[in-house]
């Protein structure tokens, strides 16, 4: 389990296993072996990628992707200590080129003793792609073992070549049976029980949002106060700094919960739209970029199945911009949930794609002659806007006339459900086409 941040300024070699007494607890926590890492057991597992791997004796390149306080860092330093690898560590976010030269030289005069080099490289999705690049030929000729550890996904941060010469193991977010199983060894190594009461220790863990090196810190703070009495969670609570949930907006967190918002209104469960809405909203996302998703959903996947929607997001806005934080996101609130208890209709949407395409392939065709504009006596004289028939001297103010053009077939772009306000629309346009054909009298 990592339970502190390394120093990663350039290349360095493995620290001593055994923490000096006053170093911070986390650091003291470090496992000493695979198995002690928590959380982690289906990479590090007997089955696992990893455990398989340290059983063969043999490592191949690898990313492991997660959340911060997950064991990236410290899986990387097992790794190399169980199949006798030599440790060093680079960190993107202070190292440069020359770091990394620097590393790959080291590499290459130890391979000459006879001694690989695992390569770590902490926040891997930090480098540039020409830097990633970089890593290839040493990579491919066996100089270094690659170990990358990156919060970020992969498939978008990494190169495709590096990608291709390694491993993505996803480490997971710790759940609250690794938490409390931390928080368990941390009483064991300070040989004291935390000042606390059990739901006040459910808190606390439940505030980690899965970071083990969070949890260890705030246990930390709390030994090193002299607490009169336990505290419950209200006390936690004021003593305690609030973590603030981990979401960037511009990345992967950011289109994880709008598009789990965005899969839960369309499923129709209000209930997870509204706990993915409060994920984003608390979360420090702006109001006014989830209100144009809830508004550009309102016309795909409800459309005229209830008119309303779109109607209710608009309002949501207007009452948004009227009123601010954070009486104005009760509107965000009301349009979300509108969204979810409507009626769904993606007919609108393929009726975009499917006219857009059509339009596309034939966009040189002319429509016909009797609907167009004649203004001047030329263009009368050539046939514009003869036999036009105005539907609203028609009985049923409808005239069926063609208004496609030459050569073009009649298109259904537009399929309406038989849900909602749809259902009738439906219903009229099966009335109309019935006249059309001349099959029906009966008015709308």
């Amino acid at each position: 389990m990592v339970t502190a941040m390394d120093d990663l300024f350039g290349a360095t070699e493995l620290p001593p296993a055994s923490a000096p007494a006053d170093a911070p607890l986390a650091e003291r926590m470090r496992p000493k072996a695979l198995g002690d890492v928590v959380g982690q057991s289906h990479l590090t597992g007997p089955e696992g990628a990893i455990g398989r791997m340290v059983a063969a004796g043999r490592l191949s390149s690898m990313i492991l992707w997660g959340p911060p306080g997950t064991g990236k860092t410290t899986i990387a330093r097992l790794l190399a200590d169980a199949v006798g690898l030599r440790f060093a560590a680079i960190s993107a976010v202070f190292s440069g080129v020359a770091d990394l030269k620097k590393a790959f030289a080291e590499a290459r005069d130890h391979a000459r003793t006879g001694k690989r080099t695992l390569l770590f490289v902490d926040e891997i999705h930090r480098f540039n792609r020409a830097q990633q690049d970089g890593f290839l030929p040493y990579v491919e000729d066996g100089t270094v073992t690659l170990v990358g550890a990156t919060t970020e996904n992969p498939s978008f941060e990494l190169n495709a070549a590096l990608l291709s010469r390694a491993q993505v193991l996803i480490l997971h977010r710790l759940d609250a049976a690794a938490l409390a199983e931390l928080l368990d060894r941390a009483e064991q190594v300070e040989a004291r029980r935390l000042p606390m009461t059990p739901d006040a220790r459910a808190a606390l863990i439940a505030s980690a949002d899965g970071d083990g090196r969070f949890l260890l810190n705030q246990a930390e703070t709390l030994w090193s106060v002299d607490l009169p009495e336990q505290l419950d969670p209200a006390a936690l609570g004021a003593f305690l700094q609030r973590r603030v949930a981990v979401y960037d907006k511009d990345r992967e967190g950011h289109y994880n919960l709008i598009s789990a918002l965005h899969k839960s209104l369309r499923g129709s469960d209000p209930q997870a739209a509204l706990y993915y809405l409060a994920r984003m909203l608390t979360a420090g996302e702006e109001p006014l970029y989830v209100l144009r998703r809830l508004t550009r959903f309102a016309s795909e996947d409800i459309g005229l199945a209830d008119p309303q929607a779109l109607v209710q997001c608009l309002a949501a806005k207007d009452a948004y911009d009227f009123l601010g934080s954070p009486e104005g996101e009760l509107a965000i609130v009301q349009a979300c949930l509108y969204l979810a208890t409507a009626p769904k209709s993606n007919a609108a949407y393929r009726a975009q794609k499917a006219a857009w395409k059509a339009a596309r392939e034939t966009g040189s065709l002319m429509p016909p002659a009797h609907i167009l504009n004649a203004p001047t006596k030329l263009m009368k004289d050539i046939g514009y806007g003869k036999g036009y028939a105005y539907d609203h001297d028609t009985e049923a103010g409808f005239s069926g006339s063609n208004y496609w053009p030459e050569g073009m077939a009649r298109q259904d772009f537009y399929q309406p459900t038989g849900r909602g306000h749809e259902k009738r629309i439906a219903e009229r346009l099966a009335y109309w086409e019935d006249l059309r054909h001349g099959r029906s009298t009966r008015s709308d």
